[in-house]
C-alpha cells in the first residue's frame, strides 16, 4: 500500500495560476477550487493510489510568526484566491478524501507527521508526499517516504535529495538556516549560498558542529574565512532559522491508516457544489461515490 499526502495549498495555487479563470452562476470565481479537485481526482484514479489525504494552510499565518516577525504571511495573496482556500477544502471533502485544515501549525508540519507515523506500518510500502516544496525534503527517509512533484512528474527518494541539494535529508533544515528561503520569509546568512552551505553541511550535517574556526574545516570553501566569520557571530540567527524550516511531527491528526482510505465521493456533498458551480457535469465525471 501507498500514502499519498497531498500539499493542498501548493495545488490549489497551482490551479489558480494554471488553467483560466472560472466563475459560478453568482459570479464568484471557482476556478482554483474546481481545478483542485479534478486535479485530485485524477491523482486517485492513477494505479496504486488507494490512501490519501491533504493539509491546507487555512490560517497562512502559524506558530512560526510568534517566533519570527519576518515569518511568511498571507500579505500579497491575490483575494480571488484567498476567498478560495474553504471552498478547496470543502471541495476535498466531497470528494471523499481526509482534509487537514492546519490553523496553528502549517500544511507541511501535518505532512510531515502524518509521514512519521505511517511510514512503519507494516502494510505500507511508500509514503509518498505530494509537494514540491523543498521543506518536505527533511522528511524524506530511504525509498520508504519520498516527495513527488506531480507537475514535473518527478521522483525524489533519499538518493535524489543528496543529488538535488547536496545534503542529506536531515541537513535540510540547517540548509535553509544558511540559505534562507523567501518563500517561507527565511533570510538566511549573509554569503551562504547554496553551494558552500551544502559543502560545509555534508561534513558536519548540523550547524552548531561547524567549527567557528576555518582552518579547522577538512573542506574547501571561496570565502571560508568571511562565512566562518558570519556564522559565528550569528549563530542565535541561525539557529532560530533551523527552528522555522524544521517541520512539526507532532499535530494532532485524528485519523489513522485506515481512515485515509478513499471509498469515493460524497454523493451528496458534490451534487450540491456542482449545483452552485453551474457544472452539472460534474458528479458524472467523478463517478465513483461512498455507499
Amino acid at each position: 500500500m501507498k500514502i499519498h499526502l497531498v500539499d493542498g495549498t501548493y495545488e490549489l495555487f497551482r490551479a489558480f495560476y494554471g488553467p483560466p479563470p472560472r466563475q459560478a452562476p453568482d459570479g464568484t470565481e471557482i476556478g482554483a477550487a474546481r481545478g483542485l479537485l479534478l486535479s485530485l481526482h485524477a491523482l486517485l484514479r492513477e494505479p496504486g493510489v488507494t490512501h490519501a489525504a491533504v493539509a491546507f494552510d487555512t490560517v497562512i499565518e502559524s506558530f512560526r510568526n510568534e517566533l519570527f516577525a519576518g515569518y511568511k504571511t498571507g500579505e500579497g495573496i491575490d483575494p480571488l484566491l484567498h476567498a478560495q482556500f474553504p471552498l478547496a477544502e470543502r471541495a476535498t471533502a466531497a470528494l471523499g478524501v481526509v482534509v487537514w485544515p492546519m490553523r496553528d501549525f502549517e500544511a507541511d508540519d501535518a505532512l510531515a507527521t502524518a509521514a512519521a507515523r505511517f511510514a512503519d506500518g507494516d502494510d505500507v510500502e511508500q509514503v509518498v508526499l505530494c509537494s514540491p516544496d523543498k521543506d518536505l525534503a527533511q522528511c524524506v527517509h530511504g525509498e520508504r517516504v519520498v516527495c513527488l512533484d506531480r507537475r514535473r512528474e518527478t521522483l525524489l527518494d533519499e538518493d535524489g535529495v543528496r543529488a538535488k541539494h547536496g545534503v542529506d535529508p536531515e541537513s535540510i533544515p540547517d540548509l535553509l538556516a544558511l540559505t534562507g528561503d523567501t518563500a517561507d520569509g527565511i533570510p538566511g546568512l549573509p554569503g551562504w549560498g547554496a553551494k558552500s552551505s551544502a559543502t560545509v553541511l555534508a561534513h558536519y550535517r548540523h550547524l552548531e558542529a561547524i567549527p567557528d574556526d576555518p582552518e579547522e574545516w577538512p573542506v574547501k570553501v571561496r570565502g571560508a574565512s568571511r562565512l566562518a566569520a558570519t556564522l559565528a557571530e550569528r549563530r542565535a540567527d541561525a539557529t532560530l532559522y533551523r527552528r522555522l524550516a524544521t517541520l512539526r511531527t507532532d499535530v494532532p491528526l485524528a485519523e489513522d491508516q485506515a481512515d485515509l482510505r478513499w471509498q469515493g465521493a460524497d454523493r451528496q456533498a458534490l451534487e450540491a457544489l456542482a449545483t452552485e458551480w453551474g457544472d452539472p457535469g460534474l458528479v458524472e465525471r467523478i463517478g465513483t461515490f461512498q455507499k
